[in-house]
């Protein structure tokens, strides 16, 4: 009975949306036992958090001015991290596997890796020193990391040698075939899930309805699904629709940071309620791409955590952790433009003036949009035909 409660007060981990920058993370230890390989295997996929575009700031070390140098990333290209929140260098092999109890003490492998954050700019033999010799913490801890996905390998190749050249042929043409839907379904704008998805139903939601009707117009499609498919592997799951989402996102996602480059840019941010009343924050970029054109795109919406709340501070770590995660600096931010809540445009406190003391270069625009609703509400308050308009429209 204890073992049960245990399992139903685990939470769920969300592996795409996992804090990319070092300072920011829990310990890996705090994640349950039963989740701690994937949270490892996801990490070293993305590989070390380098953002190699930051405006390092600069800290008084006896009496010079010293910072980060970005060359460090091309010395120790695999483990070396740096957290932009902390100004600090982190290990990603010690994180994930130093000894929990070599954790929250200063022997066996450099704690301070772990920890709070190696800042010393003057020494960078200590670099050196945290890697050790062959026996060290940090090489254990890479050996660990290495045999991981090693293993994750060797099981993959392992479950493709067992099929048959035909098992994989038919699931590549399924898979091709999910993909095509939920990208359709994406560029339209349409929902997924239908209200009664049951065999039996006339309705079973647009990407069931989808997949039969390619299914029903492609034989090769037909041959290999729903009915001819493995009673579970079908792809028709949500769990699968939300994983072929999430890849096109990502994918999405990377050829936008590929555009982007080093380049300045402009932040757009808003804030809005879900259904469930809970606040989101909404964020878009604009920037200048290679062939001189102005463009502007929609990177995303804050998932870890819901904005818990709409203070200027937490908005302005929402934005931090947002930008983070795809190695976006405030540094190269040369505008930012939001609505004329208090929140986000106070002269002292708010999100603007908070950008502003990190970057003076972030200029703060009042958005157009918000601007003109603000003239359309004024309008409407004072001319009872402009009133009438809106209101047969909004009936029509």
């Amino acid at each position: 009975m204890e073992r049960f409660l245990k399992r139903k007060e685990r939470a769920e981990i969300d592996i795409d949306n996992l804090p990319a920058d070092p300072g920011l993370r829990p310990s890996i230890w705090s994640y349950d036992v039963n989740d701690r390989d994937r949270v490892r295997r996801a990490y070293l996929l993305k590989g070390p958090h380098q953002p190699k575009n930051h405006q390092f700031p600069q800290t008084t070390i006896g009496n010079i001015a010293r910072r980060f140098n970005a060359k460090w990333f091309e010395d120790f290209p695999d483990w070396m991290e740096y957290s932009i929140q902390k100004d600090a260098v982190f290990c990603l092999y010690c994180y994930l596997f130093k000894p929990q109890e070599q954790v929250n003490t200063s022997k066996g492998g450099g704690d301070i890796f772990v920890g709070e954050g190696f800042k010393n700019w003057k020494r960078k033999e200590k670099l050196l020193s945290h890697v050790g010799d062959h026996n060290s913490v940090h090489n254990k801890a890479r050996h660990k990391c290495e045999a991981l996905m090693k293993h994750q390998e060797h099981s993959i190749s392992a479950l493709w040698s067992s099929k048959e050249e035909k098992k994989k042929k038919e699931y590549r043409t399924m898979l091709t075939a999910a993909v095509d839907c939920v990208r359709f379904l994406i560029g339209q704008g349409l929902s997924f899930r239908g209200h009664d998805e049951s065999s039996s139903s006339n309705n079973q939601g647009n990407y069931v309805e989808l997949f039969q009707f390619h299914a029903n117009h492609n034989e090769e499609v037909k041959n290999v699904t729903f009915e001819n498919a493995n009673a579970k592997l079908k792809l028709i799951a949500p769990k699968v629709q939300r994983e072929i989402c999430a890849s096109i996102a990502a994918e999405t996602l990377a050829v936008i940071m590929n555009d982007i480059g080093d380049s300045y840019l402009t932040i757009l941010v808003d804030e809005s309620r879900d259904v469930s009343t809970k606040e989101q924050l909404a964020i878009a970029v604009r920037y200048v791409d290679k062939l001189g054109q102005v463009i502007e795109r929609f990177i995303g919406v804050t998932r870890v955590t819901h904005v818990t709340s709409t203070n200027a501070i937490t908005l302005k770590a929402a934005v931090e952790a947002l930008l983070a995660k795809h190695s976006l600096s405030l540094h190269k931010i040369r505008g930012q433009g939001y609505d004329g809540a208090s929140n986000m445009r106070g002269e002292f406190n708010g999100l603007k003036a908070l950008i502003l003391k990190d970057n003076p270069q972030a200029f703060y625009i009042h958005c157009f949009a918000h601007q003109l609703q603000l003239c359309l509400v004024a309008v409407a308050k004072n001319h009872w035909q402009v009133k009438h308009l809106f209101e047969m429209t909004s009936e029509l």
